[in-house]
């Protein structure tokens, strides 16, 4: 049951501006699940949620770390310095990079936590990455494009 409360609230949080605990356990209650104001207080803490500016004035809940391909800002800027070429061939991705940053943008990448990745070598500018299925070397390849030319 806690696990689906858990659910359904990172659900009500993306669809609805929820400011506070008493909203949140309201709008869990209407959904049918049995919350207390200190259930709901301890699974902000769990789900560590925390509180952005609305658009119009005010504060609402949001997740902490909204993706599970979440990157520090170091390893950021380590993937987008050190990243030259990406290319997928069958279930791999060979990634090239400036010369002596494979280590660093092999570890930014795994960071990131892809549970495709079945796991990686890294030389002096290329990682060569084994992914469990082609489809998924095409995902995690579109994933990382899109990071590193936002």
């Amino acid at each position: 049951m806690k696990k689906q409360r858990l659910l359904k609230i990172k659900e009500l949080i993306e669809k609805y501006e929820i400011d506070t605990q008493e909203e949140l356990c309201s709008r869990l209650n209407d959904a049918g699940f049995s919350a207390t104001q200190a259930t709901v207080s301890r699974d902000i803490r769990e789900l560590k949620l925390t509180k952005i500016s609305k658009s119009g004035g005010g504060f609402k809940y949001a997740l902490l770390v909204e993706s599970e391909h979440y990157l520090s800002d170091k390893y950021l800027r380590v993937l987008k310095d050190g990243y030259v070429s990406m290319e997928p061939a069958q279930n791999l991705l060979v990634i090239k990079t400036v010369s002596g940053m494979a280590m660093a943008v092999a570890a930014a990448i795994d960071s990131m936590k892809f549970r495709q990745i079945v796991g990686s070598i890294a030389g002096d500018d290329t990682i060569m990455m084994a992914l469990k299925t082609n489809e998924d070397a095409v995902k995690v390849f579109k994933e990382i494009k899109s990071v590193i030319e936002d």
